[in-house]
């Protein structure tokens, strides 16, 4: 039986003003999040890790931490990651601590994604079998509509996927749906227009989810597509795809969040003024804030190479300056860190103790 609910203003407030005053959080360490939500501004990311028990064990063990300990109510996930078996693992460890009673689902802000091929590790069958049977012959989906023989956004395919997404995570309904790497993959291979007409079949479907009270808002994970340089073939403008939204959904539309890498080391988001706004073009944070989208960050440590080599401000480790700048950053909401073994957790943890820095601390470190 799936968890029903989703996360709420009520709850997650509570699961905020609980932090500050039990465990004291820093009350900063929270943010509004379109639907009047609170967020912690760490969340947790479940992409890293070889698809086998040992790692979902990690995982859940990760999330139960990460829950319990008050300091991030955000979950990130995708149905490819560890094909599959990382939204298991995520949804055993909710399941787990609303069971105990320890929170309700509705403190705890789920996100997943779909697009790439999923093709699921427990199933006893090669990831070839598994998508020729389940995706290909099922009639699920069309070969005409594979791009680049991994990614697929027509309707038939997302509500398959999504469905998956649900059943592994034993939920009813989900906070935020991404579109996954999608500008990145396919606008470079089929074209502008097509894209755009792709990405309105993508969002009406979403749409379809929010009215069946299955999905909170839906939004778009990308690596380089939002940060690019506007002559590069995989460049996407936001706007665009704010327009689409509004076109499929109206101005009450569920297109509210996006993700994209944002470190030390790739600091586009913050300083390359690509987006159109008006007449002009800015950076992505300050472009996303005027179009009323939030904005999670991925890849703090840039994979572990700033935590072991990063540089380190005063009191802190190099994986927690690494952590501090991103979540620091005008304009993010949280930033997403993959973390599985006890000491990283407790050690980037650490972090939300303290308060995000100033726009001139932030500043003096990005310069």
């Amino acid at each position: 039986m799936r968890l029903p609910g989703r996360a709420t203003a009520e709850a997650t407030a509570r699961f905020r003003d609980r932090a500050v005053a039990e465990r004291a959080i820093a009350f900063d360490h929270f943010r509004p999040a379109p639907g009047d939500l609170t967020i912690s501004s760490v969340g947790l990311g479940t992409y890293i890790g070889s698809p086998d028990g040992p790692t979902d064990l990690a995982v859940e063990q990760a999330v139960t931490v990460c829950l319990t300990s008050g300091r991030v109510n955000a979950l990130d996930t995708a149905i490819n990651y560890r094909h599959q078996r990382a939204e298991r693992s995520v949804g055993r460890a909710v399941r787990r601590v609303v069971e105990k009673g320890e929170l309700p689902r509705e403190a705890v802000f789920v996100a997943t994604k779909n697009g790439y091929f999923a093709p699921d590790g427990e199933s006893g069958r090669s990831a070839e079998r598994w998508i020729s049977e389940e995706i290909l012959r099922s009639g699920v989906l069309d070969p005409k509509d594979i791009v680049d023989g991994c990614h697929a956004m027509s309707a038939s395919y997302l509500k398959d996927q999504f469905e998956r997404s649900r059943e592994n995570l034993g939920l009813d309904a989900v906070d935020l749906l991404y579109l996954h790497n999608a500008p990145d993959t396919q606008l470079p291979v089929v074209g502008r227009d097509e894209f755009l007409a792709r990405l309105e079949t993508a969002f009406t479907v979403y749409e379809q989810f929010r009215d069946r009270g299955q999905l909170g808002a839906y939004g778009l994970a990308t690596w380089e597509s939002l940060r690019a340089v506007p002559s590069d073939p995989a460049f996407f403008p936001l706007d665009a795809a704010v327009r689409a939204a509004r076109k499929v959904g109206g101005e009450h539309h569920g297109f509210r969040f996006v993700q994209f890498p944002f470190n030390l080391a790739m600091s586009e988001a913050a300083q390359r003024p690509n987006q159109p706004v008006g007449t002009g073009r800015e950076p992505l944070f300050s472009a996303a804030r005027k179009l009323g989208i939030a904005c999670f960050t991925s890849v703090p440590l840039l994979q572990g190479r700033l935590a072991r080599a990063g540089p380190k401000r005063t009191g802190l480790t190099p994986a927690q300056t690494a952590l501090q700048f991103a979540r620091s950053a005008p304009g993010t909401l949280a930033a997403v860190v993959g973390q599985k073994e006890p000491h990283h957790l407790s050690e980037n943890l650490e972090v939300a103790v303290r308060p995000p820095w100033d726009r001139a601390t932030f500043e003096s470190v990005l310069r």
